[in-house]
């Protein structure tokens, strides 16, 4: 990795360079909120966003899609071909950087996704430095900063970026696209300084270096009734959630009854149905079994196969979660000995 200097200024001409040859998605207002979308001009990008409505994962892994077409008379397989055109996505935050490592954990791993490897492949990521709210807990797991898993990474330093560059292909874009010089010791000093300030903005030091622990020994906790009776069952916290990845498939019958389409959607651990199989036999019926299976999952299951929890800190759950449920909450009252 090698650092470099843009000017503020210059930042209109590296977007619309880029659009020259890739699509360019990145934050852009939607009323008083941020959604990732297509940039048609470089003053769409808000690279002063606080956080957007859903993840970046929604352009790797859609809330629906066609997995194959199919025809009926003889179970043959019509088209399951992946387009991916050439892309990049600006203005990621350091959380969901990392959240999208581990995303690949699953979808690239012993069973890999081919539809989120085309995706993948096609994509170059350009980070951003951000600016704590008061939902996200992102230092509680390591999260607030990022070190790979991106092309170029933009630290705002007030009239100029610290440029970190971690690939060829970044470097190559930077090159062909905007003017930018070494960096000398008065910009890292300054970059060094930007760091310290961004470590004490966080207010609340959430501890989570026993959580394994605690989980292990509240299991039966009635804290987990207490969130259950709150709990709508709803899915905004899966449907926000970066690192989240269940999903159902389905055919779908054309009017014809010939052909058809199979698709991938989104689905959730809090869904009444999730756990459902065959004569109506559910293994999670009560909410409590599911508020307290998407904990475990998270901060447990996940964490015992990659060693990393399935969690960023993110906070868009506690924004989207209408019951008021957040993680911090929860690992809180685990720490304070639950409901015992």
């Amino acid at each position: 990795m090698f650092f470099r200097i843009m000017d503020k200024d210059r930042l209109p001409d590296l977007v619309a360079g880029l659009s020259k040859g890739f699509e360019v998605i990145g934050p852009v207002a939607k009323g008083e909120r941020f959604v990732f979308e297509r940039i048609e001009t470089p003053e769409m990008l808000r690279l002063d966003y606080d956080t957007t409505l859903l993840p970046p994962k929604k352009l790797f892994f859609p809330p629906e899609e066609q997995m194959m077409r199919f025809r009926v008379a003889d179970n043959e397989v019509v088209d399951d071909e992946v387009y991916a055109a050439p892309r990049v996505i600006f203005g990621l935050h350091p959380c969901d950087i990392n959240a999208l490592m581990l995303m690949d954990n699953v979808f690239l791993g012993e069973y890999e996704d081919p539809y989120y490897r085309a995706r993948r492949e096609s994509t170059m990521l350009i980070g951003v430095s951000c600016k704590p709210t008061d939902e996200c807990f992102c230092n509680a797991w390591g999260t607030d900063e990022v070190h790979w898993g991106f092309d170029v990474f933009l630290t705002d330093l007030g009239d100029r970026y610290f440029i970190s560059v971690r690939s060829v292909k970044g470097a190559e874009l930077l090159d062909e696209f905007v003017a930018t010089r070494d960096a000398d010791e008065s910009d890292t000093a300054a970059f060094q300084q930007h760091t310290r300030n961004f470590k004490n903005s966080f207010t609340d030091d959430l501890d989570t270096s026993q959580l394994p622990l605690l989980l292990d020994a509240k299991f039966d906790d009635p804290l987990w009734d207490r969130l259950g009776e709150r709990c709508l069952s709803c899915g905004a916290c899966s449907m926000v959630c970066p690192t989240c990845y269940c999903f159902d498939v389905t055919d779908r019958l054309e009017a014809d009854g010939k052909t058809g389409t199979r698709v991938r959607t989104w689905d959730s651990c809090q869904f009444t149905q999730f756990a459902e199989v065959a004569h109506g036999q559910n293994f999670r019926e009560s909410r409590a079994s599911r508020v307290k299976y998407r904990y475990y999952h998270k901060q447990w299951g996940y964490l015992s196969k990659f060693e990393r929890v399935l969690c960023v800190g993110c906070g868009r759950c506690a924004r989207a979660c209408l019951a008021g449920i957040s993680p911090r909450e929860v690992v809180t009252a685990l720490e304070m000995g639950g409901a015992s």
